[in-house]
């Protein structure tokens, strides 16, 4: 079955948006740099440096699946019906939304039964040789803890929130990782991966 890596641009101190869901400085590096993230997205907006472009390029090209929360889809309006990457998205929710635009036609599933659910159907669409990329927060922490998680990309933006949503969400557990197997300086920001030991 396809692995489930947690993705997130991150402050120093952990947090993934301030209090009331801001991401600035932490998202600029997406749209700042001179070189689009070519991952066959269809969102051309993405240029970053060439580092950032070369590393999420080859991160993204291999999602076959993404899993969401549902505060991050009211956020962007489900990027208006088209997926960051991967060929399906998965929102946690507890109610499916009856008077979004592209209900009827986006690539986009709503799992009321929980993140284990979903997860479990991202999979499926993935396969055995792509990825399903999950992102940080509640929806993550919960994954994170319940032992779904086999990787971290964690995008570190050398900013200090202080406080705000925390990239674990509410765990408060304790998990031995490997020493990263990429680390990739990009444009005021530093990509660390990691793989998650089980057991």
């Amino acid at each position: 079955m396809s692995k489930v890596v947690m993705a997130d641009a991150v402050s120093l101190d952990g947090f993934f948006a301030t209090e009331d869901d801001q991401v600035d400085p932490l998202h600029d590096f997406y749209f700042k740099g001179d070189t689009p993230i070519d991952a066959g997205n269809r969102h051309t907006s993405f240029r970053a440096s060439a580092a950032s472009a070369k590393y999420l390029a080859q991160e993204w090209s291999q999602i076959g699946a993404m899993v969401i929360g549902r505060r991050l889809f009211d956020i962007t309006n489900g990027w208006d019906g088209v997926p960051v990457a991967g060929d399906r998205v998965f929102v946690v929710t507890h109610s499916v939304p009856t008077d979004w635009e592209f209900i009827d036609t986006a690539p986009y599933t709503f799992v009321t039964d929980g993140v284990a659910s979903a997860i479990a159907q991202a999979k499926e669409v993935a396969g055995p040789d792509r990825v399903v990329s999950l992102n940080g927060g509640d929806v993550g922490g919960q994954a994170f803890e319940a032992g779904l998680v086999d990787e971290l990309d964690v995008a570190l933006v050398p900013v200090v929130f202080g406080s705000g949503k925390r990239f674990f969400g509410g765990f408060t557990g304790k998990v031995l990782l490997d020493d990263p197997t990429a680390v990739v300086q990009g444009d005021r920001v530093t990509h660390l991966h990691y793989k998650v030991r089980k057991g």
